[in-house]
This record gives structure tokens, sequence and C-alpha cells, in this order.
């Protein structure tokens, strides 16, 4: 029988924190399209409201409404000038706001307590978005980065860990904080598909030297080569790091036979990923976790691997209770 260590939580952070995962869900996300039959399709989150519904997930999760108001936070990442840009497309600068409002609501409730983790099925995603003032790889606002900079200077999270697992590099992301050792950005991708970037020799310059760690992983990667490196490149750096917050990019196109992936990941193995990650968050930050959908390109596979990913969040259990 394993004995479990005494939990000791930061002072800042509540005394208790129910078992409960935050959920952010807007139909208003599903209301426009890039271009017909484009892969990034509102039936993307459509599937995955079918989903959870279907199994009853809807029922178990905490629903969380998108914060409004929340240009003064995108500013912290994007520049005037894309900000304005981006708000001139009329059928996508209120869902861009709407999405980034999302994110930003699953980091208040997980900071204050109210909700132990959180899930984001929002779009447009966010993690290719630059400063360019136009759309790159689907993305308009970079949600995750700007949740980082939210958790930092509003929440009081000095440290960030952010972990990318989507299929493609977030060249956006690693700009945003490529001089910063606040953050530490881990990203998985294949090293061929778009944006190209994300090599591994590029670690971080400056003061961010050695705080940006890129994994290229070959065509028809699968779960146990995946895990392998979570465990054996992530873990270590992540609890070198001792991260005060956890953000996860969660893109699934790396999932078996997704239209614009090549890797075999299946379901279990990304709810593998998700422990790997709440062990992290455990050890360190008092379970808080706040995951966001980045892409995942055929509907129904996603809508699966959703589920596998949200009901771990949910479930999580640790083995061994860890210091805090």
């Amino acid at each position: 029988m394993v004995r479990k260590k005494k939990v000791t939580q930061h002072s800042s952070f509540p005394s208790y924190v129910p078992h409960v995962t935050g959920y952010v869900f807007e139909d208003a996300c599903m209301g426009y399209e890039l271009d017909f039959g484009h892969p990034e399709s509102p039936e993307r989150l459509a599937a995955i409201k079918a989903k959870m519904a279907e199994t009853g997930l809807d029922k178990k999760v905490l629903r969380l409404s998108p914060l409004a108001g929340v240009v003064s936070h995108i500013r912290k990442i994007h520049s005037d000038a894309h900000v304005k840009s981006i708000q001139g497309i009329r059928t996508i600068g209120p869902i861009a706001d709407l999405a980034v409002g999302g994110v930003l609501a699953a980091v208040k409730a997980v900071c204050e307590g109210s909700a132990r983790n959180a899930f984001c099925a929002m779009r447009p995603p966010g993690h290719h978005s630059l400063n360019t003032g136009r759309e790159e790889g689907f993305c308009f606002y970079n949600n995750v980065a700007i949740a980082a900079r939210y958790a930092q200077n509003v929440c009081k999270r000095a440290k960030v860990l952010i972990v990318d697992w989507d299929f493609h590099h977030g060249n956006g992301t690693e700009a945003a904080f490529y001089e910063d050792p606040t953050v530490l950005y881990f990203s998985t991708h294949y090293a061929l598909a778009y944006p190209g970037t994300g090599h591994p020799d590029k670690e971080g310059s400056g003061a961010g030297l050695g705080f940006n760690i890129n994994v290229h992983l070959p065509c028809g990667t699968g779960d146990a080569e995946i895990t392998d490196v979570f465990n054996s490149v992530l873990a270590p750096r992540a609890n070198a790091f001792a991260p005060d917050f956890v953000l996860l990019s969660a893109g699934f196109d790396g999932r078996a036979n997704d239209k614009l992936g090549c890797f075999d990941i299946t379901d279990d193995g990304f709810a593998a990923l998700t422990r790997i990650v709440m062990d992290i968050a455990h050890a360190h930050c008092g379970d808080r976790i706040v995951s966001v959908l980045e892409g995942g390109y055929t509907p129904e596979d996603l809508a699966g691997a959703v589920y596998a990913h949200v009901k771990t969040l949910l479930e999580y259990e640790p083995s061994i209770e860890k210091e805090c």
C-alpha cells in the first residue's frame, strides 16, 4: 500500500479545489467558415458538442462563460495594428474576441479555484498567430499566449508552462516568448508540416535561452513514441522549471487518420499525454491546467480524442500525493 504524503498548498491558492473540470463551448464559434470545404470548419465543434452530449460528459463538467472586454489582454501579445486589422474582419473579429474571452474565463476559474482544470472547445485556434494583421494557419489571435500573460499579470502566476502537442509547430507561441525565461514552451510536431518552423536548435535567446523546447517527430509517430518523448524530455525540464500554471495547446491533428496529419496517435495516447501533463501540474501548481483546442480536422475522430482528453482531466487521481 502506498502511503500518501500530505499536500501543502501554495499560500496564494485556495485551500480546497474541487475535482471539477471547467468547460467552455459557445455555439457562436461555429458561426463562420474560412472557405467552402475548408478543414478548419464549424463541423469540428459540432462533432465535439454531439460527442459530449452522447456520452453524458457535458453534464459532468462546469460550463464557463467567456469574459467580455478582452481587448486590453489581447494587446499584451498583439500589436495595435494587428488587433485593428482583425477587428475589421466582420465575420471573424467578434468570434476571435469570444475565443479569447473563453480561454481567459477558464484561466480565471482555475486560478480562483472554482475548477481544478478546464478545457476550451473554441475556434478559431491560435498558436500560429503572429502580428501580421491577417490569418496565419487558421489563427487570428494567439489564445494560449494571451492566456499566459493573463495568468501572470492578473492571476499572479509567475512561471507558466505551455505544452503544445499539435501536429504543427506553434510558431506564434514560440515567437511571443522566445526571449522570456518566465514561460517554458514545449512543442512536439512534424518537421515538414506547416509552417516549417520549430527546429530543435531553436532554444530561445537572451534571458530566454533554454526555455524553448522543440521536438521533431516523424510520420507514423504513435502512442509509445510520443509518450516516451513526454516522459524523457518534457517531464524533467518541466519539473526543473516548476511552473505556477500550465497551459496546453491541445491540437488533435496528430490523431490517426487526421486529414492534415500523418501521426498515428490514438485516443488512449492522448489520454496518456494528458496524464503526464497533469502529473506535472499536480507536482507543482495544485493541478491547475487550462487546455485549449488547436487543430484536429477529421471531426468524428477529433470528437473522440477530445472526449478522451476531457474525461481524463475530469477523472484524474494522482497515484502518490506530492508536495505543491
